[in-house]
């Protein structure tokens, strides 16, 4: 992988003049959180640990219109925009990976192929904060899956290319780079040292795939549904979660029908219930089950690697404190603070 180093002063210029390439969308600051938004690079705060909303939104939009019927025929309606997205984590970029994966490897989605193509990724380094265990789930650096990558050091980038799309575009702005020295390879390696000292978070994941599987008629999924809103609000941070409903909406005015795909959540009742109005995971509990088996367990066996890339967005989103580390906690016997774990609520 070729390394290259770019002054701070020359981040600004160079993000803007990707435009030529699409929009240009990175992190800024919105009230007390992080969103992705299309605004001049100037204003993209590159302090930001985590987005409420991970960058799947790109690929997969939270509600498309990816069909249309009128005249007695259907038409694709592809909605695909090209963009360069500024700011993604190593968790992130893990995350995109497992997008990736799961919509490429038996049949290949078209709508997200069609975005992902449409998309310049260039990721960005980070220092963890109390809720990042991204050093857990072995997804604190990362090697693949984007396009270009800065590492933030004192006073200047380290620019790591990843695609030859990445290799085109540092061509065209060879002004803007230079190559690193020995020096520079020192810095990283000091950099990436106090980087894993930050990490807080005590937990051990090792085993985890047996002792969740292990746990399958623990009482602690009950304990946890008795608490649980089932708001959906995990599933949608987590930015690995792939469930997709499709609804068909007749226009009135057109004289049309929109087949429209939407993100949605396995915590919602209506997820799994079917004809007749029987519903297979009618409990909170056992819903919360499937969605830690199959994060934990089922994308391991099926895919070699969990599906929690310790981002931190369950544990900064949930407002009852069910998250993967309080999950993990209850599981292997660690001492739990979350709200769930210390008090008792019947299940309704």
């Amino acid at each position: 992988m070729r390394v290259f180093k770019m002054e701070k002063g020359n981040l600004v210029p160079f993000l803007r003049s990707l435009e030529e390439f699409g929009e240009v969308w990175g992190p800024v600051k919105k009230g007390n959180s992080f969103v992705y938004a299309h605004e001049d690079p100037e204003k993209f705060d590159l302090s930001a640990i985590r987005t409420l909303i991970p960058a799947k939104k790109f690929f997969l939009p939270k509600v498309a219109t990816i069909l249309k019927f009128k005249n007695g025929a259907w038409t694709d309606n592809r909605e695909c925009k090209k963009r360069v997205i500024f700011g993604l984590h190593p968790c992130d970029l893990h995350a995109l990976n497992i997008y990736h994966e799961f919509y490429t490897r038996i049949y290949e989605d078209p709508y997200y192929t069609s975005n992902r193509e449409a998309t310049l990724i260039i990721g960005l380094s980070c220092l963890p904060d109390d809720n990042c265990f991204c050093n857990l789930t072995d997804t604190s650096t990362i090697e693949e899956g984007f396009d270009l990558f800065f590492t933030e050091l004192d006073d200047k980038f380290l620019v790591w290319v990843g695609s030859p799309r990445g290799d085109e575009v540092l061509a065209k702005r060879k002004d803007m780079v230079e190559d690193i020295t020995q020096n520079d390879i020192k810095e990283y390696i000091e950099w990436r040292k106090k980087r894993e000292k930050m990490f807080k978070v005590d937990l051990s994941f090792t085993g985890l795939p047996e002792i969740v599987s292990a746990s399958y008629d623990s009482d602690i999924w009950d304990k946890m549904g008795a608490a649980c809103l089932s708001c959906g609000t995990c599933t949608m941070v987590c930015p690995s979660c792939t469930c997709f409903d499709v609804e068909d909406e007749y226009d009135i005015r057109n004289d049309e029908l929109n087949r429209k795909r939407k993100w949605y959540s396995c915590f919602f009742r209506e997820y799994s219930m079917v004809a007749g109005g029987h519903n297979f995971r009618e409990a909170r509990a056992e819903r919360l089950r499937l969605w830690y088996t199959h994060k934990l367990v089922g994308f391991m066996s099926e895919y070699g690697e969990p599906a929690c890339v310790g981002c931190g967005r369950c544990v900064v989103s949930c407002p009852v404190g069910i998250n993967v580390l309080s999950v993990v906690r209850a599981l292997t016997g660690e001492k739990n603070d979350a709200f769930w774990a210390k008090t008792e609520v019947k299940q309704l």
